[in-house]
């Protein structure tokens, strides 16, 4: 008989970590959209929604939220650019099976020689 009904497999882990290609883009797309929450927080939340409370605070002669509209969203855009970069260095390293110091770190069934 052939088992033309059984369930396709999931795809292979081809890293050293016990993570598939499906976990490692899922954790990519959650750290993406993360960090997208935080800018538009910084940029339109800061800069449009937020500027009333914000204005009564004042950087260097410009009130706050003008500042933050004007400014201050376009450093947290790159602040955030830093952080993506850390954070993607990390998965990469987690699916890849290294540690931070790039040895390579002992997943399940293989031996310590």
């Amino acid at each position: 008989m052939n088992d033309q009904n059984s369930e396709p497999e999931s795809p292979p882990n081809l890293s050293g970590s016990g993570m598939t290609r499906q976990e490692y883009w899922k954790k990519n797309i959650s750290c993406v959209l993360r960090l997208l929450v935080i800018w538009f927080v910084a940029s339109y939340g800061c800069g449009v929604l937020f500027v009333e409370q914000m204005n009564k605070i004042s950087i260097g002669g410009a009130e706050l939220g003008f500042w933050m509209a004007q400014q201050g969203s376009i450093y947290v855009f790159v602040i955030l650019i830093f952080v993506y970069v850390r954070m993607m260095n990390r998965l990469d390293r987690e699916f890849a099976g290294t540690s931070q110091e790039g040895e390579k770190v002992q997943t399940e069934g293989e031996d310590r020689s």
